[in-house]
């Protein structure tokens, strides 16, 4: 899901301790570390590389963060959906249909906020979605959202009724599955980066992807900006 880094549109939770054109940079980054990070997966598993971007329009804003092979799929909510389907729901259940519009077995809609993710992850999902019967993949978010959610059919009732941007979406995406009668296979939960701790825990971690772009923004920072952990 990958929004057009913009000043003080972008990772405003991260201000303060960034400045706004310093969350501006380190979205830019996440968005390259995040494309890098599926293309390395496709090396393991059949896997292609889409940017969920808005608004439409931003296609020359978002392309350049993203890596060579990335395709674009428009995410503005702008689509007929079930009125339980609001918000940030609609984006998601956008990004869906049009990944699977493209011929695609299954399709997962991914954080932009996770440059650390590790690769496997990504790769257990794709194989637990080319096995046969339908199911969806949930990996949660530490602070109660998810990162990742993968479908093999646009079931619009796992986007209804969420709270967005709040500690109860992995928890309502959960029960959602369930009413549905929809069998939900869980990863490993990980961390996102949207705000000063989660940016701290970032700045600590040595473990997950690599996540060059965002080092070397993160480095930067550091070397101008008391704010920034070291």
């Amino acid at each position: 899901m990958a929004k057009a880094p913009r000043s003080s549109r972008s990772k405003t939770r991260l201000c303060l301790p960034l400045t706004p054109d310093q969350a501006a940079l380190l979205s830019g980054a996440f968005l390259r570390d995040t494309t890098a990070n599926i293309l390395e997966a496709a090396r393991s598993a059949p896997i292609a590389a889409y940017a969920a971007y808005a608004p439409r329009g931003a296609e020359a804003l978002v392309s350049p963060h993203l890596v060579i092979g990335t395709q674009l799929v428009p995410a503005d909510g702008d689509i007929p959906a079930p009125a339980a389907v609001e918000g940030f729901g609609r984006c998601l259940l956008q990004a869906v249909r049009g990944m699977l519009a493209e011929g695609h077995a299954a399709a997962c809609v991914l954080s932009a906020d996770i440059p650390t993710l590790p690769t496997r992850l990504l790769v257990q999902a794709a194989r637990i979605l080319l096995a046969p019967g339908d199911r969806a993949v949930l990996g949660a978010c530490r602070d109660g959202g998810y990162y990742i959610l993968g479908l093999k059919q646009a079931h619009a009732r796992l986007f209804a009724d969420i709270a967005w941007s709040t500690d109860t979406v992995a928890a309502a995406t959960r029960a959602r599955a369930h009413e549905i009668g929809l069998a939900l296979v869980e990863l490993d939960p990980w961390y996102d980066v949207d705000d000063a701790a989660s940016l701290a825990q970032l700045c600590a971690d040595t473990s997950g992807y690599a996540a060059p772009a965002t080092r070397a923004v993160l480095a930067g920072l550091t070397e101008t900006s008391e704010a920034v952990p070291a």
